[in-house]
């Protein structure tokens, strides 16, 4: 994989809207990823040419969205790029998408849910990217950041070090919905949830490979598209999968993950790790659907899987760089992105 340099304070990123276009329509939810973006980072944000249309101009300009992302990697003054937020229609980008240009001109990407398409098309390219938080989600978060999230922001982004052992957030987690449209809310800070520690479902020893995933939902998009990895490109690595916000029915899960078996990835992959749900909702049968699946009825009873990570639709959340090597270890209970993601 091609890295990115890594970023440092003073630095000009991009912000972009690649999917829904809800930074053109929350300004004020917007400013204030910006500002603790400057307080925290001591980054300049500048949006896209684009970024800040209404959500209907967005949604009716797929091509302009791509093309915001092709100028920022062209554009030699910026050196990292942030996804506003996601949506349900970044697979519409895709034929704009010029892979040379990523991987002439690598910089950190970083985002997450329906951001797993533009991820998926650096992935192709050869390029890292970061499975993490969004401008107007973690970066915005009412009344100012979460420590968890600032650390984890400067460990993976601002240096060029070995990531080393990702600590289970033991600070509280949120998902309160406080409506973004009423900026006195902005100001009001979110009801934490009791961390419970993530579960170690099973496997044993120690076990490496690259991370490679996504919100799985979104990733259903991509088979049968030229950017979904071919069967080679599964083996070995480390499969991260996060539910979003529509609350996938456990069924569906089921589903899902019986394609995997079908097309011969879980007999592939080296471990499986799977993030919070949204407001932790059906986490059990989550673990039951991953379990019926993969030691029921592909007889996977070695492979190391892990669940309610913080990672994914759950704040604060830690980041997932792709093709970046990480290690699970079960007999201690421990989880590492063990190479530098940056240079």
């Amino acid at each position: 994989m091609i890295k990115a340099p890594k970023l440092q304070a003073g630095d000009k990123v991009a912000a972009i809207s690649l999917s829904w276009g809800g930074a053109g329509e929350l300004p004020h939810r917007y400013q204030a990823g910006v500002q603790q973006l400057e307080q925290h980072f001591g980054l300049q944000v500048v949006p896209t040419k684009h970024a800040l249309k209404s959500v209907d101009w967005i949604y009716q300009n797929p091509k302009a969205r791509a093309e915001d992302l092709m100028d920022a990697l062209l554009d030699p003054s910026i050196k990292g790029i942030i996804s506003n937020v996601g949506g349900d229609d970044s697979v519409r980008t895709l034929p704009y998408m010029d892979l040379q240009v990523i991987r002439d001109n690598p910089k950190i990407f970083i985002g997450f849910s329906d951001t797993t398409v533009t991820h998926f098309a650096f992935y192709k390219a050869g390029v890292t990217s970061f499975n993490g938080t969004s401008l107007l989600v973690g970066f915005a978060e009412n009344n100012g950041m979460f420590a968890y999230q600032v650390k984890d922001i400067k460990r993976t982004l601002f240096s060029s070090s070995p990531i080393g052992i990702v600590q289970p957030n033991q600070d509280g987690w949120t998902t309160e919905h406080l409506d973004w449209f009423d900026a006195s809310l902005q100001s009001q800070s979110r009801k934490l949830e009791q961390s419970s520690g993530w579960r170690w479902l099973q496997g044993q020893g120690q076990t490496q490979g690259p991370l490679l995933g996504g919100c799985v939902e979104v990733m259903e998009f991509l088979k049968g598209t030229e950017y979904w990895p071919n069967a080679e490109e599964w083996k070995g690595k480390i499969l991260f999968l996060e539910p979003s916000e529509e609350h996938l029915e456990p069924n569906q899960l089921i589903w899902m993950l019986r394609n995997y078996a079908a097309t011969g990835i879980l007999k592939s992959i080296a471990g499986l790790i799977f993030g919070r749900p949204h407001d932790n909702l059906h986490w059990k049968e989550y673990d039951q659907a991953l379990l019926k699946v993969i030691v029921e009825e592909e007889g996977l009873s070695q492979l190391p899987i892990v669940t309610g990570m913080d990672f994914g639709h759950t704040c604060p959340s830690f980041t997932l760089p792709y093709g970046i090597m990480a290690e699970l270890d079960c007999e201690q209970q421990t989880f590492a992105i063990i190479e530098n993601a940056v240079v």
